[in-house]
């Protein structure tokens, strides 16, 4: 079995990115009511001697409304618990498991699992090759460039050169950058001159601009979107029509206060208090109120709200208006980390 009938021939294939506590069955349904990916990817399923595939990931999985493929995502660094869970997971419908290796949070990584395994090689040598021997359907890998530098790109794609794993995604910083730096895009492209595989390229794929950036900056096989399409669910559709040659929806205001209002109705469950209930919007809002406003405004409005009135009241004093969504939020531009130049990145 392949991914590669699944890729696009003319256009970038569009994932949306796993988040944890964010890509759950409700979050998939929003997203496909705005277009949507064309592959869907779980949250993590924590694998330990002791685990089960997680109900909430499997229900999403079984009760997948899209149409579109998912992948499941499983983290964890016991070999024996990832092959016991591999296989299990294959009796889902799904078209592949994925590792995570690029998880950056530090608990995970003190639990050498996600980007802590990074430091470990030889450990994600005897992985690769357990799991490889034990997946039938697609075995799919996302990764950091390294742990603490760049330049440890060079060893890890050896490694994932050795195995036959099926589609690679490279988040374009190292676990130790966390969020907080420049994407380093030569690197992708480092890699997807390297691997056999298609490559997706993950990290500040912001705007139907900087989609076409980075492809063009990588040569990805396609792109892994995830705090973009929180900001704007309209993003996978508007990279397709841009793609595609039709016209581009330019969503305004006024439809982001209705994205919000959706999202607040999808994601209601049978004895959610009401504050946490908005306090989950508000995770939602870090990234959706990003360039809305003077200074934020519309952003610093919400996080005062403590009930649900006051959070659509915010709402309505700052999205209630036909003014556009800006195409980005403020001050992100492409800004590729160019530490060797690409001819010379081997």
């Amino acid at each position: 079995m392949s991914l590669r009938p699944l890729l696009p021939p003319d256009r970038p294939w569009l994932a949306l990115a796993p988040m944890q506590d964010v890509t759950d069955l409700t979050f998939w349904k929003a997203m496909h009511r705005y277009g949507g990916p064309d592959v869907y990817y779980t949250e993590y399923i924590r694998v330990h001697e002791n685990s089960r595939p997680d109900r909430d990931v499997v229900r999403a999985v079984t009760e997948n409304p899209t149409g579109r493929p998912a992948i499941v995502q499983m983290i964890g660094q016991d070999i024996p618990s990832l092959v016991r869970v591999a296989r299990q997971l294959q009796r889902l419908p799904v078209c592949a498991i994925d590792l995570n290796l690029g998880c950056p949070a530090p608990i995970v990584c003190r639990k050498e699992a996600g980007g802590g395994l990074l430091r470990n090689l030889p450990k994600i040598d005897a992985i690769l090759r357990a799991l490889r021997e034990a997946i039938e359907i697609p075995f799919t890998v996302k990764t950091r460039i390294g742990f603490d530098r760049p330049e440890e790109c060079d060893a890890l794609l050896d490694l994932f050169a050795r195995h036959p794993i099926d589609l690679l995604t490279v988040h374009g910083r190292t676990v130790r950058e966390m969020y907080r730096t420049e994407v380093h895009y030569d690197r992708i492209a480092q890699i997807v001159r390297r691997m056999p595989c298609p490559v997706l390229a993950n990290g500040n794929v912001l705007s139907v601009r900087l989609a076409r950036e980075i492809a063009a900056e990588t040569g990805a096989a396609g792109l892994m979107i995830g705090r973009g399409a929180i900001r704007n669910p309209w993003l996978f559709e508007q990279i397709r029509a841009q793609w595609e040659g039709r016209p581009v929806f330019r969503p305004t205001l006024r439809d982001v206060r209705g994205y919000v209002e959706h999202l607040y109705e999808a994601t209601a469950q049978p004895g959610f208090r009401e504050a946490d209930h908005v306090s989950k919007m508000k995770k939602y809002l870090n990234f959706i109120g990003q360039g809305i406003g003077e200074g934020e405004a519309f952003l610093k409005d919400a996080r005062a709200a403590g009930s649900g009135r006051a959070f659509f009241a915010a709402c309505d004093r700052h999205l209630s208006d036909d003014a556009p969504l800006p195409d980005e939020p403020p001050g992100r531009s492409l800004r590729c980390a160019r530490s060797e130049q690409l001819a010379q990145l081997g």
